[in-house]
């Protein structure tokens, strides 16, 4: 078996959480125009298909039953983190949604030690400790900054709820990697939450305006793609390694809630984001040792 250093599946993942958060810019606008459930119902209905054309010209291979499972369990968690942060991103600055949400790779470097039997390594733990402080540090500049409504609170709690819930998905991830090829992973994934999401479609579901359709196409390549990097990257490294690559979601968010929704960057958030940096780089670092590919 070749051996490949895991610096590689670390960049790669960090590009999968840059084109995951520009999807969560897009998706922000999306929801805030017309609303959590059929936008995330839609997207899912795009996403099966392009998912399934790859899966077609690769592999038409029929997943064993117990990969089956796994696929179906994840579409579920899946689903419940979409509309949970999506609901919550509507309500809250992007960047502050963001740093909630990183609750969850700390949360979700346990549960790998926990449920994959991962050992883990000071240079990780000092990585995601430090990557959480610098998010604790833009977190708190955030809230000291005004006056927080009910809707707001709200949104907060609905991004809490998606975290706990996030850090079991990252978990299945690396756990769904390891007896599946990405491009299986995305379909049947896809597909499984579009069938979780159509059981309420008789009820609440409405066609998108025309006008929707090419943002919704835009947002659903970036979905795919980052999904796709995401899986090749947790393939090939274990998950405390890439855990840490989620704390640089809010470099992005930074720069994509100032560009698209006039977000204003404080110094707490320049301070957090540069204990984010050195914190993936500790992650980084840690990761130079060989493991198999």
């Amino acid at each position: 078996m070749k051996s490949a250093s895991a610096t590689i599946p670390v960049l790669v993942c960090t590009l999968a959480i840059f084109l995951l958060s520009a999807m969560d810019a897009g998706m922000k606008s999306l929801v805030i125009a017309v609303g959590v459930y059929n936008i995330v119902l839609w997207r899912s209905v795009l996403a099966t298909l392009a998912s399934a054309a790859g899966w077609a010209a690769q592999s038409r291979v029929m997943p064993g039953p117990g990969a089956l499972r796994l696929h179906a369990l994840r579409a579920l968690i899946v689903g419940i983190v979409l509309i949970t942060f999506f609901w919550g991103l509507a309500r809250l600055p992007l960047a502050e949604a963001i740093g909630l949400s990183f609750i969850a790779p700390l949360f979700a470097l346990f549960l790998a030690a926990m449920l994959l039997g991962e050992r883990i390594r000071a240079q990780a733990v000092w990585a995601a400790v430090l990557g959480f402080a610098g998010v604790g540090v833009i977190v708190a500049g955030q809230f000291g900054a005004e006056t927080h409504t009910h809707e707001t609170l709200l949104g907060t709690l609905s991004i809490l709820v998606s975290t706990v819930f996030y850090g079991f998905n990252l978990v299945l991830t690396r756990k769904q990697a390891q007896i599946a090829k990405p491009i299986e992973i995305m379909f049947f994934q896809n597909l499984f939450l579009l069938v979780i999401m159509g059981l309420a479609a008789p009820w609440i579901a409405v066609l998108l305006p025309r006008e929707f359709w090419l943002p919704l196409v835009g947002v659903t390549a970036l979905s795919l793609s980052g999904q796709y990097l995401m899986s090749w990257a947790y393939a090939r490294a274990e998950a405390q390694y890439l855990i840490s690559t989620e704390y640089t979601a809010f470099i992005w968010a930074i720069a994509l809630g100032w560009f698209f929704f006039d977000e204003t960057v404080t110094w707490e958030t320049l301070a957090g984001a540069g204990l984010i940096i050195v914190s993936c780089w500790i992650a980084a670092r840690a990761s130079l040792r060989p493991v198999e590919a």
